[in-house]
C-alpha cells in the first residue's frame, strides 16, 4: 500500500489537538465528508490505509466504514499552507453519507465532477449484457465502431456550431464526450491521462 503524502510531518498538532480533515474523491473531485483527526487518527489512517477520524461523540478513534463497510481508501494526504488542516484524497467503497448518498455534501457537486462519474459508470457497465446496455454493446463491437461514433459526433458538433443551434450543440457535445470516454477506455487509457497532457501543455 502506497500513500502519497505532502508535508504531513509538519502538521501542527500543538496548535490544536484536533485538526479538521476533509475527504475528497480521488477520481471525481467530489468532497465526500469532513471529520476531525488527532495524531493517533492520522497515524492509524497511514497504517491501515483507510480514513480514520477521532469521533467527538464516541470519544475514540473511528474508521469510516467500520460498521457499513463503506470504507474510504486513502490515496493521498496533504496539509494546507498553515499546517492546521488535512486534505485526504480517497476512493470510496460505497456511499459515504450515513443517509446513503455519495457525499455528505450531496447538493454541492461541481458540474465537471460528473464527467469523472460518467467515466466510472462506463467502466462498470462495459461487461454487462450488450442486449441490456448500450455501453456494453459498444464494448462488444470492434473498436472501429467506437472510433466511427467519435468521428460522427465530432462532425455533428461542428455542424451545430456553424448553424448556431445551441440546443443541438449541447446535445451533440454530450454525445461526443460520452463516446470519447468509451473510445479512451477501449484504447486502455483514461480521461485523466488526457488531462495530464493538457496540464503539461499549460506549463
Amino acid at each position: 500500500m502506497l500513500i502519497n503524502t505532502s508535508n504531513i510531518n509538519e502538521i501542527d498538532f500543538e496548535k490544536s489537538e484536533l485538526m479538521p480533515a476533509i475527504v475528497q474523491d480521488k477520481n471525481t473531485g467530489v468532497i465526500l465528508m469532513q471529520g476531525f483527526m488527532n495524531f493517533a487518527a492520522l497515524e492509524k489512517t497511514l497504517d491501515c490505509g483507510k480514513v480514520t477520524f477521532f469521533s467527538r461523540s464516541k470519544q475514540r478513534l473511528w474508521t469510516k466504514g467500520e460498521s457499513s463497510k463503506n470504507y474510504l481508501n486513502v490515496k493521498e494526504i496533504h496539509t494546507d499552507c498553515d499546517f492546521d488542516s488535512i486534505l485526504i484524497l480517497a476512493t470510496p467503497d460505497g456511499p459515504t453519507c450515513h443517509l446513503g448518498s455519495q457525499s455528505c455534501f450531496e447538493n454541492a457537486k461541481p458540474d465537471l465532477a460528473f464527467l469523472a462519474q460518467l467515466n466510472q459508470v462506463i467502466s462498470n457497465r462495459k461487461n454487462d449484457d450488450p442486449n441490456d446496455s448500450y455501453t456494453a454493446s459498444l464494448f462488444a463491437k470492434d473498436i472501429s465502431r467506437s472510433a466511427q461514433k467519435v468521428g460522427e459526433e465530432g462532425v455533428e458538433v461542428a455542424l451545430a456550431a456553424v448553424k448556431q443551434d445551441i440546443e443541438e450543440l449541447k446535445n451533440e457535445s454530450a454525445d461526443l464526450l460520452y463516446h470519447l470516454l468509451v473510445l479512451l477506455q477501449r484504447s486502455e487509457t483514461d480521461i485523466s491521462d488526457v488531462i495530464k497532457v493538457l496540464q503539461q501543455r499549460h506549463k
